[in-house]
Protein backbone atom coordinates (compact mmCIF):
# COMPACT_ATOMS: atom_id res chain seq x y z
CA UNK A 1 0.00 0.00 0.00
CA UNK A 2 1.32 3.45 -1.22
CA UNK A 3 1.68 6.19 1.72
CA UNK A 4 -0.53 8.63 2.03
CA UNK A 5 0.16 12.36 0.00
CA UNK A 6 0.20 14.25 3.83
CA UNK A 7 2.81 10.73 5.32
CA UNK A 8 4.96 11.72 2.45
CA UNK A 9 4.75 15.18 2.59
CA UNK A 10 5.06 15.46 6.42
CA UNK A 11 8.39 13.41 6.15
CA UNK A 12 9.84 15.46 2.97
CA UNK A 13 8.91 18.66 5.55
CA UNK A 14 11.34 16.84 7.85
CA UNK A 15 13.97 16.42 5.55
CA UNK A 16 14.11 20.37 4.77
CA UNK A 17 13.78 21.04 8.12
CA UNK A 18 16.23 18.54 9.80
CA UNK A 19 18.76 21.18 10.74
CA UNK A 20 16.48 23.95 11.24
CA UNK A 21 17.23 26.02 14.21
CA UNK A 22 14.87 29.11 14.11
CA UNK A 23 11.52 30.11 16.33
CA UNK A 24 9.09 27.04 16.02
CA UNK A 25 5.98 27.22 13.49
CA UNK A 26 3.40 25.28 11.89
CA UNK A 27 2.21 24.40 8.57
CA UNK A 28 -1.69 23.77 7.75
CA UNK A 29 -3.43 22.61 4.59
CA UNK A 30 -6.22 23.06 3.49
CA UNK A 31 -8.03 20.10 4.53
CA UNK A 32 -6.53 20.74 8.24
CA UNK A 33 -3.99 18.50 8.55
CA UNK A 34 -1.26 20.06 10.47
CA UNK A 35 2.79 19.47 10.17
CA UNK A 36 4.87 21.30 13.40
CA UNK A 37 8.88 21.53 13.39
CA UNK A 38 9.21 21.45 16.88
CA UNK A 39 7.12 18.35 18.94
CA UNK A 40 7.94 19.84 22.03
CA UNK A 41 7.54 23.77 21.64
CA UNK A 42 4.50 25.59 20.57
CA UNK A 43 4.90 27.22 17.40
CA UNK A 44 5.29 31.08 16.67
CA UNK A 45 3.25 31.21 13.69
CA UNK A 46 1.38 28.90 11.72
CA UNK A 47 1.92 29.03 7.69
CA UNK A 48 -1.63 28.11 6.32
CA UNK A 49 -1.44 26.85 2.62
CA UNK A 50 -4.86 27.36 1.24
CA UNK A 51 -5.39 25.71 -1.96
CA UNK A 52 -2.87 22.83 -4.36
CA UNK A 53 -1.78 25.70 -6.53
CA UNK A 54 -0.46 27.33 -3.46
CA UNK A 55 1.46 24.26 -2.24
CA UNK A 56 2.75 24.35 -5.95
CA UNK A 57 4.40 27.77 -5.68
CA UNK A 58 5.78 26.85 -1.66
CA UNK A 59 7.36 24.00 -2.82
CA UNK A 60 8.15 23.82 -7.07
CA UNK A 61 8.51 27.43 -7.35
CA UNK A 62 9.37 29.05 -4.20
CA UNK A 63 10.86 32.40 -4.02
CA UNK A 64 10.69 35.86 -2.68
CA UNK A 65 8.57 36.88 -5.44
CA UNK A 66 5.99 33.88 -5.58
CA UNK A 67 5.63 33.19 -1.86
CA UNK A 68 4.91 36.94 -1.22
CA UNK A 69 2.20 36.94 -3.99
CA UNK A 70 1.16 34.02 -2.45
CA UNK A 71 0.15 35.88 0.82
CA UNK A 72 -1.74 39.11 -0.77
CA UNK A 73 -3.99 36.84 -3.04
CA UNK A 74 -4.64 35.03 0.51
CA UNK A 75 -3.34 31.13 -0.89
CA UNK A 76 -1.02 31.88 1.71
CA UNK A 77 -1.68 33.40 5.19
CA UNK A 78 0.37 33.82 8.61
CA UNK A 79 -1.54 32.72 11.73
CA UNK A 80 0.74 34.10 15.27
CA UNK A 81 3.35 36.40 15.09
CA UNK A 82 3.85 37.36 11.77
CA UNK A 83 8.09 38.28 12.11
CA UNK A 84 8.95 34.14 12.65
CA UNK A 85 7.37 33.01 9.42
CA UNK A 86 10.37 34.88 7.93
CA UNK A 87 13.51 32.46 9.58
CA UNK A 88 11.32 29.19 8.34
CA UNK A 89 10.61 30.63 4.70
CA UNK A 90 14.77 31.51 4.62
CA UNK A 91 15.66 28.72 5.22
CA UNK A 92 13.41 26.65 2.95
CA UNK A 93 14.59 29.17 0.20
CA UNK A 94 18.07 28.23 1.13
CA UNK A 95 17.66 24.90 -0.57
CA UNK A 96 18.42 24.40 -4.34
CA UNK A 97 15.10 24.52 -6.79
CA UNK A 98 15.66 20.52 -7.51
CA UNK A 99 15.59 19.35 -4.23
CA UNK A 100 12.24 20.85 -3.35
CA UNK A 101 10.92 19.79 -7.09
CA UNK A 102 11.87 15.95 -5.46
CA UNK A 103 10.08 16.78 -2.68
CA UNK A 104 6.57 18.01 -4.62
CA UNK A 105 7.18 14.62 -6.98
CA UNK A 106 7.46 12.35 -3.50
CA UNK A 107 4.26 14.42 -1.89
CA UNK A 108 2.06 14.26 -5.26
CA UNK A 109 2.39 10.39 -5.81
CA UNK A 110 -1.32 9.01 -5.72
CA UNK A 111 -2.02 12.64 -5.84
CA UNK A 112 -3.84 13.24 -9.54
CA UNK A 113 -5.38 17.09 -8.59
CA UNK A 114 -1.41 17.76 -7.06
CA UNK A 115 0.06 16.55 -9.94
CA UNK A 116 -2.15 18.31 -12.12
CA UNK A 117 -1.05 21.41 -10.74
CA UNK A 118 2.58 20.49 -10.60
CA UNK A 119 2.51 20.17 -14.58
CA UNK A 120 0.07 23.33 -15.23
CA UNK A 121 1.11 25.91 -12.17
CA UNK A 122 -0.89 28.44 -10.75
CA UNK A 123 -2.76 30.88 -13.43
CA UNK A 124 -3.62 34.06 -12.65
CA UNK A 125 -6.55 36.14 -14.59
CA UNK A 126 -5.31 39.65 -16.43
CA UNK A 127 -7.86 41.02 -13.66
CA UNK A 128 -5.73 39.77 -11.04
CA UNK A 129 -2.68 41.11 -12.24
CA UNK A 130 -4.07 44.00 -12.84
CA UNK A 131 -5.29 44.25 -9.26
CA UNK A 132 -2.16 43.44 -7.71
CA UNK A 133 0.19 46.27 -9.54
CA UNK A 134 0.13 49.29 -6.73
CA UNK A 135 3.26 51.22 -6.27
CA UNK A 136 5.00 52.84 -3.24
CA UNK A 137 3.59 56.12 -3.07
CA UNK A 138 0.23 56.51 -4.59
CA UNK A 139 -1.37 56.19 -1.41
CA UNK A 140 -3.54 59.24 0.13
CA UNK A 141 -2.04 60.35 3.41
CA UNK A 142 -4.94 59.37 5.30
CA UNK A 143 -3.16 55.80 4.35
CA UNK A 144 -0.16 56.79 6.07
CA UNK A 145 -1.28 58.76 8.92
CA UNK A 146 -2.73 56.54 11.47
CA UNK A 147 0.24 54.28 11.74
CA UNK A 148 3.29 56.99 11.00
CA UNK A 149 1.86 58.98 13.66
CA UNK A 150 1.75 62.97 14.43
CA UNK A 151 5.57 62.82 12.46
CA UNK A 152 4.18 62.09 9.10
CA UNK A 153 8.32 60.77 8.63
CA UNK A 154 8.59 57.79 7.09
CA UNK A 155 11.93 56.57 7.33
CA UNK A 156 14.03 54.88 10.03
CA UNK A 157 13.16 56.68 13.68
CA UNK A 158 16.66 56.90 16.42
CA UNK A 159 16.38 55.42 19.31
CA UNK A 160 17.71 56.27 22.59
CA UNK A 161 16.38 54.21 24.70
CA UNK A 162 14.38 50.97 22.94
CA UNK A 163 11.20 51.63 24.94
CA UNK A 164 11.19 55.21 23.02
CA UNK A 165 7.73 55.61 21.02
CA UNK A 166 7.93 56.30 17.57
CA UNK A 167 6.91 60.14 18.09
CA UNK A 168 9.88 60.16 20.03
CA UNK A 169 11.70 58.14 18.19
CA UNK A 170 11.52 60.43 15.05
CA UNK A 171 11.58 63.69 16.48
CA UNK A 172 14.97 62.40 17.82
CA UNK A 173 15.96 61.36 14.59
CA UNK A 174 14.54 64.61 12.77
CA UNK A 175 17.19 66.52 15.32
CA UNK A 176 19.94 64.33 14.82
CA UNK A 177 19.91 64.80 11.01
CA UNK A 178 19.76 68.39 12.16
CA UNK A 179 22.76 68.30 14.74
CA UNK A 180 25.07 66.12 11.82
CA UNK A 181 24.66 69.02 9.75
CA UNK A 182 25.23 71.29 12.14
CA UNK A 183 22.11 73.88 11.63
CA UNK A 184 22.93 77.43 12.03
CA UNK A 185 20.32 80.23 11.83
CA UNK A 186 19.47 81.76 8.47
CA UNK A 187 21.81 79.13 6.32
CA UNK A 188 20.46 77.54 3.01
CA UNK A 189 19.32 74.02 3.36
CA UNK A 190 17.67 71.76 1.05
CA UNK A 191 16.08 68.29 1.87
CA UNK A 192 16.20 66.11 -1.48
CA UNK A 193 13.11 63.73 -1.34
CA UNK A 194 11.56 65.86 1.46
CA UNK A 195 7.88 63.23 2.01
CA UNK A 196 5.67 65.34 3.74
CA UNK A 197 7.54 67.99 4.37
CA UNK A 198 8.43 67.34 8.45
CA UNK A 199 12.78 67.45 8.55
CA UNK A 200 12.51 70.97 6.40
CA UNK A 201 9.91 72.09 8.83
CA UNK A 202 11.70 70.83 12.17
CA UNK A 203 14.74 72.13 10.58
CA UNK A 204 12.83 75.72 10.00
CA UNK A 205 11.16 75.98 13.61
CA UNK A 206 14.22 74.55 15.56
CA UNK A 207 17.06 75.78 13.97
CA UNK A 208 15.80 78.91 11.95
CA UNK A 209 16.75 77.84 8.66
CA UNK A 210 15.24 78.80 5.19
CA UNK A 211 14.40 75.16 4.20
CA UNK A 212 13.57 73.87 0.83
CA UNK A 213 12.30 70.59 -0.12
CA UNK A 214 12.06 68.77 -3.45
CA UNK A 215 9.82 65.79 -3.88
CA UNK A 216 8.60 64.13 -7.16
CA UNK A 217 5.09 63.06 -5.30
CA UNK A 218 2.10 65.19 -6.25
CA UNK A 219 0.22 64.66 -3.04
CA UNK A 220 3.21 64.75 -0.76
CA UNK A 221 3.80 68.37 -2.08
CA UNK A 222 0.48 69.36 -1.38
CA UNK A 223 0.56 68.20 2.25
CA UNK A 224 4.09 69.82 2.38
CA UNK A 225 2.58 73.02 1.47
CA UNK A 226 -0.35 72.68 3.36
CA UNK A 227 1.43 71.88 7.06
CA UNK A 228 3.64 74.89 6.17
CA UNK A 229 1.10 77.19 5.67
CA UNK A 230 -0.58 76.14 8.72
CA UNK A 231 2.47 76.69 10.95
CA UNK A 232 3.00 80.19 9.50
CA UNK A 233 6.55 79.10 7.73
CA UNK A 234 5.74 80.32 4.19
CA UNK A 235 8.73 82.75 4.62
CA UNK A 236 11.34 79.97 6.04
CA UNK A 237 10.04 76.82 4.01
CA UNK A 238 9.11 75.98 0.64
CA UNK A 239 8.52 73.06 -1.05
CA UNK A 240 8.87 72.13 -5.07
CA UNK A 241 7.89 69.62 -7.22
CA UNK A 242 11.22 68.83 -8.78
CA UNK A 243 14.00 66.12 -9.89
CA UNK A 244 17.25 66.42 -8.47
CA UNK A 245 18.90 66.28 -11.95
CA UNK A 246 17.11 70.04 -12.57
CA UNK A 247 18.78 71.60 -9.46
CA UNK A 248 20.61 74.42 -11.30
CA UNK A 249 23.71 75.09 -9.93
CA UNK A 250 24.65 78.12 -11.00
CA UNK A 251 21.41 79.92 -9.91
CA UNK A 252 20.80 77.61 -6.35
CA UNK A 253 23.56 76.78 -3.88
CA UNK A 254 23.11 75.67 -0.33
CA UNK A 255 25.12 75.81 2.85
CA UNK A 256 23.84 72.05 4.15
CA UNK A 257 22.14 69.01 2.32
CA UNK A 258 20.18 65.98 3.11
CA UNK A 259 18.75 63.32 1.47
CA UNK A 260 17.21 60.81 3.44
CA UNK A 261 15.16 57.24 2.45
CA UNK A 262 15.69 58.72 -1.30
CA UNK A 263 19.38 57.38 -3.02
CA UNK A 264 17.74 54.14 -3.08
CA UNK A 265 15.90 55.05 -6.07
CA UNK A 266 19.14 56.22 -8.00
CA UNK A 267 20.53 53.31 -8.54
CA UNK A 268 24.01 52.13 -9.45
CA UNK A 269 24.68 53.45 -12.43
CA UNK A 270 22.92 56.98 -11.80
CA UNK A 271 25.20 57.47 -8.28
CA UNK A 272 27.97 59.47 -9.74
CA UNK A 273 25.38 62.01 -11.45
CA UNK A 274 23.61 61.95 -8.05
CA UNK A 275 26.51 62.67 -6.10
CA UNK A 276 27.85 65.08 -8.92
CA UNK A 277 25.30 67.24 -8.62
CA UNK A 278 24.90 67.48 -4.71
CA UNK A 279 28.60 68.58 -4.88
CA UNK A 280 27.84 71.29 -7.02
CA UNK A 281 24.72 72.58 -5.44
CA UNK A 282 26.38 72.54 -2.18
CA UNK A 283 28.38 75.47 -1.36
CA UNK A 284 32.38 74.73 -0.26
CA UNK A 285 32.79 74.01 3.23
CA UNK A 286 29.18 72.98 3.34
CA UNK A 287 28.24 69.21 4.22
CA UNK A 288 25.79 66.79 2.83
CA UNK A 289 24.13 64.14 4.73
CA UNK A 290 23.52 60.82 2.89
CA UNK A 291 20.41 58.58 4.81
CA UNK A 292 19.97 55.17 2.85
CA UNK A 293 19.47 51.34 2.49
CA UNK A 294 22.49 49.65 1.84
CA UNK A 295 22.87 45.84 1.15
CA UNK A 296 25.51 44.00 3.49
CA UNK A 297 28.12 42.61 0.66
CA UNK A 298 27.58 39.10 2.14
CA UNK A 299 23.58 39.83 0.89
CA UNK A 300 23.34 38.34 -2.98
CA UNK A 301 19.90 40.14 -3.69
CA UNK A 302 20.56 43.78 -4.79
CA UNK A 303 16.80 43.97 -4.69
CA UNK A 304 16.05 44.30 -8.47
CA UNK A 305 14.73 40.39 -7.99
CA UNK A 306 12.77 40.61 -4.89
CA UNK A 307 9.22 40.90 -3.32
CA UNK A 308 9.66 44.61 -2.65
CA UNK A 309 10.65 45.50 -5.86
CA UNK A 310 7.88 43.42 -7.84
CA UNK A 311 5.41 45.37 -5.79
CA UNK A 312 6.79 47.96 -3.28
CA UNK A 313 9.63 49.53 -4.71
CA UNK A 314 9.80 48.49 -8.56
CA UNK A 315 12.38 50.66 -9.64
CA UNK A 316 14.65 50.73 -5.97
CA UNK A 317 18.02 49.25 -6.46
CA UNK A 318 20.27 48.27 -3.53
CA UNK A 319 23.83 49.19 -3.53
CA UNK A 320 26.89 48.30 -0.80
CA UNK A 321 28.38 51.27 1.39
CA UNK A 322 31.46 50.62 -0.73
CA UNK A 323 29.39 51.54 -3.80
CA UNK A 324 27.74 54.61 -2.69
CA UNK A 325 30.96 55.97 -0.36
CA UNK A 326 32.83 55.27 -3.83
CA UNK A 327 30.50 57.25 -6.06
CA UNK A 328 30.83 59.76 -3.14
CA UNK A 329 34.33 60.30 -3.19
CA UNK A 330 34.76 60.41 -7.22
CA UNK A 331 32.23 63.22 -6.85
CA UNK A 332 34.58 65.22 -4.75
CA UNK A 333 32.89 64.83 -1.11
CA UNK A 334 35.22 63.97 1.94
CA UNK A 335 33.84 61.55 3.98
CA UNK A 336 34.05 62.77 7.18
CA UNK A 337 31.88 60.06 9.45
CA UNK A 338 29.79 56.98 8.92
CA UNK A 339 26.89 55.86 10.96
CA UNK A 340 24.90 52.59 10.70
CA UNK A 341 21.55 52.45 12.38
CA UNK A 342 20.63 49.28 11.51
CA UNK A 343 18.92 48.04 14.37
CA UNK A 344 17.00 51.65 14.94
CA UNK A 345 15.40 50.46 11.65
CA UNK A 346 13.92 47.04 13.06
CA UNK A 347 12.46 48.86 15.81
CA UNK A 348 11.09 51.30 13.87
CA UNK A 349 9.55 48.73 11.44
CA UNK A 350 7.85 46.86 13.90
CA UNK A 351 6.14 49.76 15.41
CA UNK A 352 4.94 50.53 11.89
CA UNK A 353 3.89 46.40 11.67
CA UNK A 354 2.28 47.03 14.81
CA UNK A 355 0.24 50.43 13.54
CA UNK A 356 -0.80 48.71 10.83
CA UNK A 357 -2.25 45.51 12.71
CA UNK A 358 -3.91 47.87 15.26
CA UNK A 359 -5.57 50.14 12.95
CA UNK A 360 -6.23 47.67 10.17
CA UNK A 361 -10.34 48.68 10.33
CA UNK A 362 -9.70 52.19 9.24
CA UNK A 363 -6.56 51.29 6.78
CA UNK A 364 -9.30 49.27 4.48
CA UNK A 365 -11.77 52.50 4.54
CA UNK A 366 -8.72 53.64 2.49
CA UNK A 367 -6.65 51.13 0.37
CA UNK A 368 -8.36 47.70 -0.89
CA UNK A 369 -6.68 44.62 1.12
CA UNK A 370 -4.44 43.83 -1.19
CA UNK A 371 -2.75 47.28 -0.84
CA UNK A 372 -2.70 46.66 3.21
CA UNK A 373 -1.49 42.95 2.84
CA UNK A 374 1.80 44.05 0.70
CA UNK A 375 2.56 46.82 3.07
CA UNK A 376 2.04 44.31 6.13
CA UNK A 377 4.21 41.81 4.24
CA UNK A 378 6.73 44.46 3.04
CA UNK A 379 7.53 45.52 6.27
CA UNK A 380 7.55 42.61 8.55
CA UNK A 381 9.96 41.24 5.84
CA UNK A 382 12.31 44.44 6.14
CA UNK A 383 12.85 44.16 9.99
CA UNK A 384 13.27 40.90 9.45
CA UNK A 385 16.35 41.69 7.28
CA UNK A 386 17.92 44.37 9.04
CA UNK A 387 17.52 42.02 12.08
CA UNK A 388 20.24 39.78 10.10
CA UNK A 389 22.49 41.99 8.91
CA UNK A 390 21.35 41.42 5.57
CA UNK A 391 20.70 45.15 5.12
CA UNK A 392 21.47 48.48 6.64
CA UNK A 393 20.50 52.25 6.94
CA UNK A 394 23.93 54.33 7.01
CA UNK A 395 24.14 58.37 7.46
CA UNK A 396 27.09 59.23 5.74
CA UNK A 397 28.24 62.48 6.27
CA UNK A 398 29.84 63.89 3.56
CA UNK A 399 31.98 67.17 3.10
CA UNK A 400 32.62 69.60 0.38
CA UNK A 401 36.37 70.85 1.35
CA UNK A 402 36.96 74.47 1.16
CA UNK A 403 40.97 75.06 0.10
CA UNK A 404 41.11 71.75 2.77
CA UNK A 405 38.98 73.66 5.17
CA UNK A 406 35.96 70.91 5.79
CA UNK A 407 33.94 73.10 8.50
CA UNK A 408 33.75 70.56 10.60
CA UNK A 409 35.13 70.88 14.23
CA UNK A 410 37.38 68.46 16.03
CA UNK A 411 35.02 66.46 17.93
CA UNK A 412 31.18 65.04 17.59
CA UNK A 413 30.20 66.02 21.23
CA UNK A 414 27.48 68.44 20.03
CA UNK A 415 25.69 65.66 18.31
CA UNK A 416 25.03 63.37 21.26
CA UNK A 417 24.09 65.72 23.93
CA UNK A 418 20.21 64.85 24.74
CA UNK A 419 18.39 65.33 21.61
CA UNK A 420 14.93 65.08 21.88
CA UNK A 421 12.67 68.03 21.40
CA UNK A 422 8.91 69.51 21.80
CA UNK A 423 6.61 67.32 20.00
CA UNK A 424 5.30 70.07 17.92
CA UNK A 425 4.92 68.39 14.42
CA UNK A 426 1.18 67.52 14.27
Amino acid sequence: MSESPHTTLSAALGLLFRDYDGPPFALRLWDGWIWRSSASEPARCTLCIANQHALHSLIAKGSQITLGEAFLHKDIDVEGDLFSVFSPAEHFLSHPAPLRERVLRGVVRGAASLAEALRHGPRYSERRDRDSIAYHYDQPVEFFRPWLGPTLVYSCAYFEDADDSLDEAQEQKLELICRKLRLAPGERFLDVGCGWGSLILHAACHHSVCADGITLSRSQEAVARKRIQERRLDGRCRVRLVDYRQLDAAHERYDKIASVGMYEHVGLSNLPGYFGKMHAVLKPGGVFLNHGIARAPHSLSRGSDSFTARWVFPDAYLVTLTEAVTAAESAGFEVRDVENLREHYALTLRRWVRGLEACRGVLLQTVPEMTYRIWLLYMAGCAAAFERGDIGVYQVLLSRGDCGRSGVPLTRRDWYEYISTPADLT
